[in-house]
């Protein structure tokens, strides 16, 4: 099954991104297609992100592709994260993690009203 290719302009990763995932990449065993981005309800725009290995590729999926792994993100998603940047934090004590940068503006909700602007979170 073939997915459509994303640009850097759909999403973006950042070079320690890119390292921490083809370093993750190399610890997995099993058959996988890529690391799935997906979409949850919740957090105050509304929507929170994950990651997952995926072995399944579907039809309605976009492929980011890098030179050991691929980021695959489904349609639905793609439009809350276009233009959005991944990155990875790691500040030594301990709480690294994938951030979510230049999330597009939610326009209407509750919420602290700053969701989005920086590292995925309200600040």
């Amino acid at each position: 099954m073939s997915a459509n290719e994303l640009t850097s302009s759909d999403l973006e990763l950042t070079t320690s991104a890119q390292g921490k995932m083809a370093e993750l990449f190399q610890q997995v065993e099993e058959n996988i297609e890529g690391v799935r981005v997906f979409a949850t309800p919740g957090g105050c725009s509304g929507i929170n992100f994950g990651m997952t290995f995926t072995d399944q590729l579907n039809a309605n999926d976009g492929t980011l592709a890098f030179d050991s792994f691929k980021v695959i993100v489904d349609d639905a998603t793609l439009e809350h994260l276009k233009g959005a940047q991944i990155d990875f934090v790691d500040n030594g004590d301990g709480n690294a993690s994938f951030v979510f940068n230049n999330l597009p503006q939610v326009s209407a909700g509750g919420g602290c009203g700053t969701c989005g602007s920086q590292g995925g979170g309200c600040s």
